[in-house]
Parts: structure tokens; sequence; C-alpha cells
């Protein structure tokens, strides 16, 4: 997918504002409510470096979709469990993402969880999910196991979004081989981009050999300082690498993020008037403008 790369820009109307990327900073509509929920598009939240914003990113991005009425399904894939921690929802003593995949027959019911925020759901994870790779190693079909397990709610949502823990294990391939399409956050930071190509790599494998519509829906800038050289040198290098791939909504580095953790909320409903909250507001409408999301 790195022959992607495009760098067919066009060039700006002079009454269009220059975003970070380089290119015409459009407003994307406001997307209509649905009148009827399902199917869903499974999105993978995917990077193999950790502290990249991929939880952050699954957290905020499924409520605000959640906000424009879309019925919205987290998973949380990774086995420290900070998607569940991130949305307020306890992990200990409770059936999660784990059971499922090692009980495929389990009802997905008993595992969802209602969060905090209205139309958005979760299924949590916990450290057993550590466990997993081993217990799954010997079983037949060993990476659509998670496909089986959200085949059986994915006409209730709009979006399944999947927060993968920063590998590209086993765990990682099965969230791929799920998914319709991938959403890459990409911190701005040089060794950031050092692990993309390997990442893109693992995308055209699974979709050579398990999953031949998976689509890259996109690199998304995330911990964006604007004032520091050295993150608007690394963001023009993605744009260079990924052209139109690098969505135009780019994320800035603000301590409103760990501190709604903390509460566990989301952002949007933390500080729903901090540039951080729209900024994963104007994300959703971007995704839904190209077709991402329903």
């Amino acid at each position: 997918m790195a022959e992607k790369a495009r760098g067919t820009n066009k060039a700006p109307s002079e009454d269009v504002p220059m975003g970070p990327t380089g290119r015409p900073y459009h407003g994307f509509p406001t997307p209509a409510p649905l009148q009827t929920h399902g199917p869903a598009r499974i999105i993978a939240l995917c990077n193999q470096k950790g502290g990249v914003g991929k939880t952050t990113t699954t957290i905020n991005l499924a409520a605000s979709l959640a906000q424009y009425g879309r019925k919205v399904l987290a998973v949380d894939f990774d086995p420290q469990g900070a998607l569940s921690a991130g949305l307020g929802i306890a992990t200990h003593d409770v059936p999660t993402i784990y059971d499922l995949l090692l009980d495929t027959k389990r009802d997905p019911h008993e595992v969802i969880v209602h969060t905090s925020v209205d139309g958005l759901d979760l299924i949590p994870a916990n450290i057993d999910l550590s466990a997993a790779e081993v217990h799954l190693v010997n079983e037949v079909a060993r990476e659509t196991i998670l496909a089986r397990v959200l085949r059986k709610v994915t006409g209730e949502y709009d979006a399944i979004l999947v927060d993968c823990q920063p590998s590209l294990g086993l765990l990682t391939v099965n969230a791929l081989t799920a998914s319709h399409g991938v959403l890459i956050p990409l911190e701005c930071e040089f060794f950031a981009l050092r692990g993309v190509a390997l990442l893109i790599e693992t995308i055209d494998k699974v979709r050579d050999r398990l999953n031949p519509s998976i689509e890259l829906d996109g690199v998304l800038a995330t911990m964006y300082d604007s004032r520091t050289l050295h993150s608007r040198e690394v963001l023009e290098r993605v744009v260079e690498a990924f052209g139109d791939d690098v969505l135009e909504t780019v994320i800035g580095r603000t301590v409103k993020f760990p501190d709604a953790s903390v509460s566990g909320v989301p952002i949007t409903t933390f500080a729903p008037e901090h540039a951080a909250a729209q900024a994963y507001l104007r994300l959703a409408r971007e995704l839904v403008a190209r077709g991402a999301v329903a």
C-alpha cells in the first residue's frame, strides 16, 4: 500500500485556509442522523508502536460518532485494558473479549457493557487477554476468531472500532482479518515513522491471504505540536509518503487527554469546548464524509 503515495494535492483557492497537512482545510458537514442501524463497518486502529494515540483515538472517535447519532461498539483488544479504563469500565472478575475468543459459541451480549456515552457500547479486556495467543495458536482458522465473534453483533451497530495492542502478533492479525478498514494513528515524532512500513506490509499480507476487502481508511497524525519544527517536518514527511491517505484532521498534543482518561470519560464529555474535543468531532465528520463510516 505504500505505493499509494500520491502527492496529488490540488492548489488551494485563495479563500480556503491551509491546514497543518499543507492542504486546504475543509469543513466537513455534520452528518444526518440515521433512521436505522447496521450493518456495522469494522475499523481496526492499529500501530505496532505504543503511545501513538490508538486508545485515545478509539475512545474519542467512538464518542464523537455516537454524538452524531451512530451506534458504536468499541472493542478493547489490548491486554492492558486501557480502553476499558478510559471509558470508566471496571474489568476485574467480569467476562471480557478473552472469554469470547476462547468460546466462540458464547453470546457477545453477555460481555457487552453500556458506557456513560449514549450510543457507545464496549467489549472490555483485561490482562487475561495476554494469554490468548498461546491458547489460540493450535486453533483451526485461528486468524478469523475475532471475525466470528463480531459477526454476531454487526447488525446492531453502525461502526465497530477495535483498539489493537502495540504489536503485529496474532491478536492484531485477528483484528485486521475481521476489519473492513484500518485507521493508523501516527505520532508526529521521527521514531514513529520507522515502523509504519512494516505495518503496511502486514496489512498487505492480510489482504493477500486472509481478507481481500480490507482498506486503509487513513493515517491520522496525533500529538502534533505546531510550535515545534520537528512536528511540522514529520507531518510533512507523512504527507509525502501517504498522500491523500493522510487525513486532513490532525490531533494536537494536550494534557486534557490524560485528565479525561483519569476521569473515565471521553474528552468530548470532559471538555466539550476544548480544541481536542472539536478535533475528534471533526475526525468523525471526515470519516463519514470519506465513506469510512455510515
